[in-house]
């Protein structure tokens, strides 16, 4: 009785519909649950890295806007050597001074201190406070308490090397307290007499911390995560959270690093990305932190539903398995003649037989097999087509955002700059670049505008670089090339990688384009010429080969291309074949040409590809 037990559980011996259920889960559920497991922790982990070494990037521009902003807040104190009344003031020996004569200056320099520091132009300043020859001078937008000469003197004390430069103290530094409870940094700096380079007095001014925080909000706008400020000892000086500010971060002696990210807090729902960067002005440290579960959740409500769907799905196409499993065991014999009469030939012998059984399906199905080959064979070509044409597209649309973003950033420099004519016509020539760049979807363009589109960028590189940049377009076309087409963006990419490798190491760069038409000694035919050249630092003959290398490798789409040379070319190659494309002709030190050869088109690739494929259609009709 056992004997026969196990030799029913050998899977060889088992029943058909067992092997197939066995092995619908073997090759379906089990394969597909592990890398349904394998993809989302991947995914998680890459999200984790990516934000741990993108967030320190952005902490430290934070960290130096802040900077900024309080080296500006620094030299606030200077502003009194506007006034030579202010400065005459401070000069004067108070014991020789009767008192009302001390409070008419008293009065005076208070004021000044108002209008001076207490404006609108100062919107952080809450007060300020001068000392200067036991005379303590202060003006405050908000009642205070705990600062008066006495502990001014005290605390400057301590301060024995701020000549010339500014330091900032934290209220834990001293007793100042606002009736308000507005957290602040009080900035200390000595006010120097330049004429004799005595110190006229020490300066203090109360900044409240909503500068920090609209920084910081400027990039991190997440509820869930905690952005604080602290320096070396731990001492929070901002804190998303405003009842942390003043308080201690005692896990900065336990942080591996101060530039950098790293996890904390064990697994599960606890764990937290932390990312920091120290600030090597002021020596504070900025740090961001938060959960990994609110980094994943869009995953992880992603994960729930798929595994919801995915048991449905196992559910639903289980019992259906079993079904068909099960109707498979009938008989077989039927089976194999039907099977036979196909070999030989005879597919119409049995289909007359109108089973319902997998045998009558089986028959059907394998006299459609043939018609269905055929029909493959037609899809499969039509597919290949598509993926060309996909392909294409995707290599073409890798250029729009490059080129977009090098414009933007010139357009910001001469914002900075207040050249606001200068702005006026880059942002007359981006717009028509956009125009010409999402306003027409069709591979080729019309010959005259890719001219003029690169004309337009080369124009606003000329606005950033003045005299270290010149360029020259010739043109040798009848009619301005108005009636031929070309691929699109096939000179911007080549003058890009010109600029930014010529300028990177000469002072001066010349471009010169010409565009003309020449005849083919491989096909016999008029072809349109492109012809590159600039002064720039040439390749070396190593590089040359590699790109020439990379020039006729295989078009892949994963090729880094850097959006240049290499997408130019498979754009070229895939809409015009392999005897079309780049080359390129360089001396080392004294500069570079880049030659594309397209064919003469009186219209656009993309009307004459779209009849080539209704001729393949009918054809395999």
């Amino acid at each position: 009785m056992i004997s026969r037990i196990r030799e029913r559980l050998r899977y060889r011996n088992a029943r058909l519909s067992s092997k197939l259920i066995v092995t619908y889960l073997l090759l379906t559920v089990v394969p597909m649950s592990l890398l349904g497991y394998i993809s989302y922790t991947q995914y998680t982990k890459s999200i984790e890295e990516q934000i741990g070494e993108y967030m320190p990037r952005f902490l430290y521009q934070a960290n130096a806007d802040i900077e900024k902003h309080v080296t500006e807040l620094a030299a606030l104190p200077d502003l009194l050597f506007n006034s030579d009344d202010m400065i005459a003031i401070l000069r004067r020996d108070p014991s020789a001074q009767s008192r009302s004569d001390l409070n008419r200056d008293l009065f005076a320099l208070n004021s000044y201190m108002a209008r001076t520091y207490l404006s609108g132009s100062n919107p952080d300043v809450i007060g300020v406070f001068l000392l200067s020859k036991n005379r303590f001078f202060e003006s405050s937008k908000v009642r205070y308490t705990g600062f008066d000469r006495d502990q001014a003197i005290a605390q400057y004390r301590y301060d024995v090397n701020v000549r010339d430069k500014a330091k900032v103290l934290l209220p834990s530094e001293v007793n100042l307290r606002f009736a308000s409870g507005t957290p602040y940094v009080l900035i200390m700096k000595q006010i120097i007499d330049t004429d004799n380079r005595w110190v006229l007095g020490t300066m203090f001014i109360a900044v409240q911390l909503s500068f920090i925080e609209n920084i910081l909000l400027n990039f991190e706008k997440n509820d869930k995560a905690d952005l604080w400020v602290m320096n070396r000892q731990g001492e929070i000086v901002y804190h998303t959270d405003p009842e942390r500010i003043g308080t201690f971060d005692r896990d900065i002696r336990k942080y591996p690093i101060l530039n950098g990210s790293f996890r904390t807090g064990g697994a599960g729902g606890k764990a937290r990305l932390v990312s920091l960067t120290e600030s090597a002005e002021l020596g504070w440290v900025l740090v961001h932190s938060i959960p990994l579960k609110y980094l994943t959740e869009k995953a992880d409500l992603v994960r729930n539903v798929t595994v919801l769907v995915f048991i449905g799905i196992v559910i639903v196409t289980s019992l259906i398995s079993i079904v068909l499993s099960l109707s498979i065991t009938r008989p077989l014999k039927k089976l194999s003649r039907l099977m036979k009469n196909a070999e030989m030939g005879n597919f119409q012998a049995d289909l007359s037989l109108q089973t319902r059984d997998e045998v009558g399906s089986l028959a059907r199905s394998f006299n459609s097999m043939i018609t269905t080959t055929r029909e493959l064979i037609q899809t499969n070509y039509r597919i290949e087509i598509r993926q060309k044409e996909a392909e294409l597209y995707a290599l073409q649309s890798q250029i729009n955002p490059h080129f977009l973003y090098n414009t933007l950033e010139q357009i910001s420099m001469a914002v900075e700059e207040g050249e606001s004519d200068s702005v006026v016509d880059m942002v007359t020539l981006l717009g028509r670049m956009l125009r010409f760049s999402v306003g027409n979807k069709s591979k080729s363009v019309p010959l005259a505008e890719e001219i003029q589109h690169v004309r337009d960028y080369l124009t606003i590189q000329k606005f950033r670089f003045e005299e270290r940049l010149t360029f020259d377009i010739a043109l040798n076309l009848e009619s301005g090339g108005r009636e031929l087409y070309c691929p699109k963006f096939i000179l911007q990419p080549i003058v890009e990688n010109s600029i930014k490798h010529g300028l990177e190491s000469r002072k001066a760069l010349e471009i010169q384009i010409g565009i003309g038409r020449e005849l083919s000694a491989r096909s016999g035919k008029h072809d349109i010429v492109f012809r590159i050249r600039d002064n720039g630092p040439g390749i070396t003959s190593e590089r040359m080969a590699e790109l020439d290398s990379a020039l006729k490798s295989e078009t892949q789409l994963d090729k880094d291309s850097s959006f240049g040379l290499s997408n130019v070319n498979a754009r070229i190659v895939l809409m015009h074949g392999p005897e079309y494309g780049i080359q390129l002709h360089s001396i080392y030190g004294i500069g570079t040409e880049v030659i594309i050869r397209i064919p003469l088109l009186t219209q656009p690739a993309s009307t004459a590809k779209q009849k080539g494929d209704e001729r393949h259609d009918g054809e395999a009709v």
